[in-house]
């Protein structure tokens, strides 16, 4: 039976008519669904459709690592909260390719993104831990787009505030074994800020560059 490629594809923008990351992984979906009819999506819009924060501490871990006790939810809510667990992870684990849509607020990702790692990093099941060294997303790959109002750029006075590519390269790269591909689009606030307008053709030049990269790896991922 011929494999049936899958993308995972989520946004997480507050902004839903302006916003650049959801234009970019939107052009990465688009390319991917001309592929063929084979070329299936499930998607979730983070801001659209929050997730619950973690019902309980106990869900960082699987329940054969839980200290007995260790529970405070009811546990009527503890079960609700597992099952939706349950569905994101395996939504997480039926994927060939994650598409992640990540605009940097406030110097890191939004709160939506950040629910969404937390009900998915789980140490002992889908990240490495000590006697359990699973790591069933390894290898594959993830696509992050992130959009930045201004830029970073290597030795300016804003040079290492972006904490949330650095932070999903740890969580979905060291963490949970997948190959993490970077698509970044800087100073998008250059068409509406009078003080960054100096930056707008640069700004720009990496959107149109961001579109053609996502389109790109669309048309190349998976590998292998």
């Amino acid at each position: 039976m011929v494999p049936v490629p899958h993308l995972l594809h989520l946004d997480s923008a507050a902004s839903l008519n302006n916003s650049r990351s959801r234009e970019i992984t939107a052009t990465f979906a688009d390319a991917w669904r001309g592929r063929g009819p084979e070329y299936s999506v499930t998607y979730r819009d983070l801001y659209r459709e929050p997730l619950p924060h973690l019902a309980d501490a106990v869900l960082h871990w699987p329940p054969r690592l839980r200290p007995e006790g260790a529970a405070s939810a009811d546990p009527g809510v503890l079960a609700k909260a597992e099952a939706l667990q349950d569905e994101l992870i395996g939504e997480l684990l039926g994927a060939d390719v994650l598409l992640v849509g990540a605009p940097l607020y406030n110097y890191s990702v939004p709160s939506s993104l950040k629910t969404w790692i937390d009900h998915v990093h789980v140490p002992g099941r889908t990240a490495p831990f000590v006697g359990a060294p699973e790591q069933p997303m390894a290898g594959r790959a993830a696509v992050v787009v992130s959009s930045r109002g201004a830029s970073y750029d290597a030795g300016s006075p804003t040079d290492g505030w972006d904490h949330a590519v650095p932070m999903l390269e740890l969580i979905l790269g060291a963490a949970l074994g997948m190959s993490v591909e970077v698509i970044t689009t800087s100073l998008t606030l250059a068409e509406t800020v009078p003080a960054l307008a100096p930056q707008l053709d640069r700004g720009r030049a990496e959107l149109a560059a961001a579109h053609d990269a996502a389109a790109a790896a669309a048309r190349r991922l998976p590998v292998g």
